[in-house]
């Protein structure tokens, strides 16, 4: 083959090689959505609500009739009644239907003055509905259960 017919084939390889990477470069949606739940989880640990409340939808439903701003209340009032925060989770049960997934997991909560041991502790079931919105995940609906 001349140069001349090198240079078309050389142009279409190097475009699928582009295409290529970019798509695996992509993260799936039960990737995302795990990273969501991490960078939630991390921000209760690391007392950050307005980056916890990111995460959630401004028409969240939560146990009992709450809403974003009755669980942003509850998460302000652990935050001033701990000195301390601590949140191990347990794996994560996701279900994906389309653009909204179910998520299931335990959770063992810890909080106290901020010593070696935590003075509370109490582990929940946590069932939750999440959805895309604007490319990000966030969790509409959530219900729990002390274990």
């Amino acid at each position: 083959m001349d140069a001349i017919h090198r240079r078309p084939l050389a142009w279409s390889a190097a475009w699928l090689l582009c295409w290529l990477l970019a798509a695996c470069s992509q993260t799936s949606p039960e990737q995302r959505l795990k990273q969501q739940f991490e960078q939630m989880q991390t921000a209760v640990e690391e007392r950050r609500t307005d980056d916890f409340l990111a995460g959630v939808s401004t028409d969240f439903a939560g146990k009992n009739g709450m809403d974003r701003a009755a669980l942003h209340n509850l998460l302000r009032l652990q935050m001033l009644g701990n000195a301390s925060l601590g949140v191990t989770r347990g794996p994560l049960d996701i279900q994906l239907q389309g653009d909204h997934a179910t998520v299931k997991c335990s959770v063992l909560l810890t909080g106290g003055g901020g010593r070696f041991l935590p003075e509370r502790a109490q582990t929940y079931a946590i069932t939750s509905g999440w959805r895309e919105e604007d490319g990000e995940w966030r969790v509409y609906y959530a219900d729990w259960q002390t274990e």
